[in-house]
């Protein structure tokens, strides 16, 4: 029993330093996401951290400022959404698909 915990924890240790390793690549992993026809783009990276967000000036409109609020939240929302499953897809590949918390 206590070999079989022994290569257990041998094998638990060997993941985290992969799931150490991925996380700090996630940061590097960006995903684009648009709304408004590509009026609104934004970036956010494997880490669920919007990076860039950029918005063509003939979006903004002083008389409708609701409408670029919508297609900012739009594209942000996506972008978050795209990221987490890029995240989990990459740590599928380490785990095995098995749920961790906080993934």
């Amino acid at each position: 029993m206590g070999l079989n915990m022994n290569k257990m924890m041998k094998q638990m240790q060997k993941m985290q330093t992969k799931i150490n390793k991925l996380q700090e690549e996630l940061a590097e992993k960006t995903v684009e996401a648009t709304a408004g026809g590509g009026a609104v783009q934004v970036t956010a990276n494997g880490r669920q951290e919007i990076v860039n967000i950029k918005i063509d000036p003939a979006a903004v409109d002083p008389d409708d400022v609701e409408m670029l609020q919508d297609l900012v939240l739009a594209a942000v929302n996506e972008a978050l959404r795209q990221s987490q499953e890029m995240a989990a897809r990459e740590m599928g590949k380490i785990t095995g698909n098995i749920q961790l918390p906080g993934f």
